[in-house]
């Protein structure tokens, strides 16, 4: 016991000991300037998202960098401009930029600041052979792969939007009727041709990916490429019906590759002491008017090739994918429904007596069961078939 004792005295003075940690790292009150995009070589237009960086204790929103110059220069002095179109983002039209030719990033802060990019020769990426998937610890994994015959390329960035479809559990075509006192007493059908709300009833949802998606055949004898790019857990709803992964994919220079390689390391990789610490980022943009001026980001120049494949519910038997929902049989009549339907929602009708009136309907306690604009959009996306 006196051993016991003596141990808890020493855990609690540990306890006490501890303090908050907050790096007493200098940066400018308004943050470094992060840049983020390709210049795109081809037809695609070129993207790039201009933020500010934040300490690490701030909790706060991602500033956006709003109302800057942003242009694309070439050797030649040839000039592209970029228009913000919202949250820091400037876009420019189709370049289709000469491949002898080197251009770099020029960027003016509306604080007066000037920042650029260094010369960068234009990235022939090769195609996208295919999408492949396979399944994996009961779930899906899905595999990029391509090849460049001429060996020229080696270093390659993916990004990706994953859309899928959905369905609520449950159609739904009945809504409560109320009351002067807003009390339900009775249902009623929610169009007049007593069908069941479509439009609530099917939905979609997409993500584009967060973490950063390398990879590299520097090692290899030939520049092949077959690497895992996403895995869906068994289950999931993004399979419940259909899914599609669409798929960019990026040529990059060596340079551009290490710089995104600490990146990754930095932010999806720094979890304990064993695994790869903080590395220092240094990048291929400068702020002119202040050299001394930390700026975070690398811009490359780059063609954006794209692959997309839909996967059934169907090809992957054995899914399993459940909603928890469940519904009870209510008579339409104010008694029943304000002892068992408060707080439910109507679903469809269960019985009908004398002129097709409804005597019984089915309800829910879920809301989410009958509508899934809740977690969706039922706008269909124009390239799902």
């Amino acid at each position: 016991m006196k051993k016991l004792f003596v141990f808890f005295i020493f855990l609690l003075i540990i306890i006490g000991c501890k303090e908050k940690f907050i790096p007493s790292l200098q940066s400018p009150v308004t943050g470094y300037l992060v840049v983020e995009g390709y210049i795109s070589s081809g037809a695609e237009p070129t993207t790039i998202t201009l933020t500010r960086t934040t300490k690490l204790y701030d909790t706060s929103n991602i500033i956006y960098e709003h109302n800057a110059q942003v242009n694309i220069v070439g050797q030649n002095q040839e000039t592209y401009a970029l228009f913000e179109t919202g949250n820091g983002v400037y876009t420019s039209a189709s370049l289709n930029l000469n491949n002898s030719e080197k251009y770099h990033l020029q960027i003016k802060t509306q604080d007066g600041k000037e920042y650029a990019s260094d010369d960068a020769n234009v990235k022939q990426t090769p195609d996208i052979d295919s999408l492949t998937w396979a399944r994996e610890n009961g779930g899906l994994k899905i595999y990029v792969n391509t090849h460049d015959p001429q060996n020229n390329t080696r270093y390659y960035h993916w990004k990706y939007e994953e859309t899928w479809e959905f369905h609520a559990t449950y159609y739904s075509s009945l809504v409560y009727t109320y009351d002067q006192n807003n009390q339900p007493i009775g249902v009623a059908f929610r169009n007049p041709y007593q069908s069941v709300d479509t439009t609530i009833h099917k939905c979609w949802n997409d993500i584009k990916s967060t973490n950063i998606n390398l990879g590299s055949s520097e090692k290899l004898a030939q520049d092949v490429i077959d690497l895992p790019i996403i895995f869906i857990e068994q289950g999931s709803v993004k399979l419940s019906v259909l899914y599609s992964l669409n798929v960019k994919q990026y040529a990059l220079s060596r340079d551009a590759y290490l710089f995104f390689q600490k990146i990754k390391k930095n932010t999806e990789e720094v979890g304990s002491i064993f695994d790869a610490q903080p590395s220092e980022l240094q990048g291929n943009i400068h702020c002119i008017s202040n050299p001394a001026e930390v700026v975070v980001g690398y811009v490359d120049i780059s063609q954006e090739k794209v692959k997309r494949v839909f996967i059934k519910n169907s090809d992957v038997p054995g899914w399993n994918y459940k909603m928890v929902c469940a519904q009870i049989i209510i008579d339409n009549q104010p008694d029943s429904i304000h002892k068992y339907g408060i707080g439910l929602n109507p679903t469809t009708v269960y019985t009908t007596g004398i002129g097709g009136a409804v005597k019984q309907f089915f309800a829910t306690p879920e809301i989410n069961c009958i509508d899934c604009t809740l977690t969706g959009s039922n706008v269909r996306p124009s390239f799902w078939p």
